[in-house]
């Protein structure tokens, strides 16, 4: 898990992924805090802390992870609002947060750990609060990079979508993400799970500057088409969710 942070510490500013990321989750983050204001956000599994400069954007952001290499970042970009502690086990009372978010963490939790970390981000959100939550998707997926990012599982849309709602949330929105480079993506894939999955750190390495800018704008075009429409595959899945609101007569 170190090396991973150290290996997206130097790409998260500038490789076509995580700009395709940012303009995926800029909307939802929008919905989220849409009618709260000030909201209080937290990121479960902030890593480098580098998101939460996208979410001070939308509100008051806080972040936790559970390792000190991530923590270090974080707090090396001037964050202060970040502690050590574990997704399944939130060191926060109840509903103390508008926003929750998490960005590729629950695939690395086994099953029981993954189910304690929704119901625990269920549990620290405000009644009609929002968790705006990204996942691996799809197991034909899987190479190297799983193995660098401690993959346990990809998740399809179903598989998704019965996880949250067994964790008490409502998904409003649930789409895959990155179509636009699927083809590579899945092409990749197979050439390693052809010579045998290992660590590696190289498609997390930011490519030569024209490859990085033509994948980016693709991933510009699908952020585009995203607003009005879901994406039937992709790489990874991105969710909505909500928490009801508290009826007259709940305690």
């Amino acid at each position: 898990m170190d090396r991973l942070l150290v290996a997206t510490e130097r790409a998260e500013r500038d490789h076509f992924w995580f700009r395709g990321f940012r303009r995926f989750v800029r909307p939802l983050l929008a919905e989220a805090v849409r009618g709260r204001p000030d909201p209080a956000i937290l990121d479960c599994g902030c890593g480098t802390g580098y998101n939460l400069g996208l979410l001070r954007k939308y509100g008051r952001p806080a972040g936790i992870d559970i390792t000190w290499t991530g923590l270090a970042y974080a707090r090396g970009r001037g964050e202060r609002a970040v502690a050590q502690a574990s997704a399944a086990l939130l060191p926060f009372r109840d509903e103390a947060f508008d926003v929750v978010t998490s960005f590729d963490v629950i695939y690395a939790l086994d099953d029981a750990e993954e189910l304690s970390a929704l119901r625990e981000m269920f549990r620290v959100l405000r009644p009609g609060g929002h968790l705006v939550l990204n996942v691996a998707a799809m197991d034909m997926l899987k190479g190297n990079h799983s193995v660098l990012g401690g993959e346990v599982r990809r998740y399809s849309r179903a598989a998704l979508a019965n996880r949250l709602t067994r964790a008490g949330f409502t998904v409003r929105r649930l789409t895959y993400t990155n179509a636009a480079i699927f083809p590579i993506v899945a092409a990749v894939r197979l050439l390693q799970r052809a010579s045998g999955h290992k660590e590696s750190e190289d498609e997390i390495a930011v490519p030569a500057a024209p490859v990085n800018a033509a994948l980016s704008a693709a991933l510009a075009v699908e952020a585009a088409a995203l607003r009005v429409m879901n994406m039937p595959f992709g790489s990874s899945l991105l969710a909505l969710a909500r928490k009801a609101e508290r009826t007259p007569g709940d305690v």
